[in-house]
């Protein structure tokens, strides 16, 4: 028997996944969203949490951006 879960497949550099998989760990384990890691660059995660994961790496983006001095 085959089971099939729905997912977003997520490809991104190592330092950005460790940042995911982070997230995931801070969560409850009722909330965690990492359905598989393929490899260290590459995972599923449930597909509702996307715009969650998005807003957050946009919002560390924008936290650890260098703006030079005026």
């Amino acid at each position: 028997m085959v089971n099939a879960t729905k997912g977003v497949f997520i490809s991104c550099d190592i330092p950005m996944a460790q940042y995911i998989v982070n997230m995931n760990a801070s969560l409850p384990a009722s909330d965690k969203f990492i359905i598989h890691i393929l490899d260290s660059t590459h995972m599923f995660v449930q597909p509702h949490v996307e715009q969650m994961i998005r807003s957050q790496i946009a919002k560390f983006r924008e936290d650890n951006t260098y703006v030079k001095p005026s």
